[in-house]
């Protein structure tokens, strides 16, 4: 059995023309990770590719199927759940479409394991602006949006609402996750403040994010609303709010 101290969360939804390459380039790293794929029915036929995949990496790929879409963030507190009970120690968000590249899950697991660091993110921002083949609208969105949270929150990360991370499991298990409120993208920025908080080490490690180039993008105007108007509601919340704090 390849035992692995990793576990990388992906959400699926409509990603049967990215999941089974996603997967492979995972298990093709030389550092032995696993994959838990939290797929929300999508009608497209993806968890039927990871079920046959199952076949072939029985003790490395597990998915857990949900019957209908059930948003980003309750996916990945499903996820956090998961691996908490089967006692990994370093914890991945990761998307299917290789918009965050596998090649960077080592440097980001080194972050944690090797430097220190109780979060790591994958930061489009850390170094200027890393971005590939997104509309110059989405770039600026984006990237105002993550100043925007840092101004109001007063959180020390330049990519707010990066979905590529490593936590420690101290981290997800402080962090009380069904108080989690935000089911978007928000759900990033809620995570990293909250760890931030409690006073967790977050370490940014510079990626470059390439816009996917098959299947269909989730993101819409809607999803930067609950981030912008929720960023507000999540400040105000925390004045009246004892962290728990890391020991």
């Amino acid at each position: 059995m390849q035992t692995s101290d990793s576990i990388v969360i992906i959400p699926t939804y409509n990603e049967r023309e990215n999941i089974e390459n996603i997967i492979r380039a995972v298990f093709g790293l030389p550092k032995v990770f696993h994959i838990l794929v939290i797929e929300d029915g999508s009608p497209d036929g993806t968890a039927t590719i990871v079920k046959t995949l199952q076949q072939e990496f029985p003790e490395r790929l597990f998915m857990i199927e949900r019957k209908e879409k059930l948003g980003l963030g309750t996916a990945y507190i499903t996820g956090f759940k998961w691996a908490l009970e089967h006692a990994y120690e370093y914890i991945f968000e990761m998307d299917a479409d290789f918009s965050h590249n596998p090649n960077d899950l080592p440097r980001l697991y080194q972050a944690c394991s090797e430097q220190g660091g109780d979060v790591s993110i994958g930061s489009r921002y850390i170094s200027g602006v890393n971005v590939v083949n997104w509309p110059m609208g989405r770039v600026l969105m984006s990237y105002f949006a993550s100043k925007y949270v840092r101004f109001i929150t007063g959180i020390p990360v330049q990519d707010t609402t990066a979905g590529f991370v490593c936590y420690r499991r101290q981290v997800l298990e402080m962090i009380d996750l069904d108080h989690i409120r935000f089911k978007g993208y928000a759900f990033q920025i809620e995570m990293k403040f909250t760890a931030y908080k409690c006073g967790f080490k977050i370490i940014e490690v510079p990626v470059i994010f390439i816009n996917r180039e098959l299947g269909t993008s989730k993101m819409n105007s809607s999803i930067f609303g609950e981030a912008i108007f929720g960023v507000i509601k999540l400040k105000v919340n925390s004045w009246f709010h004892k962290f728990p704090q890391k020991s």
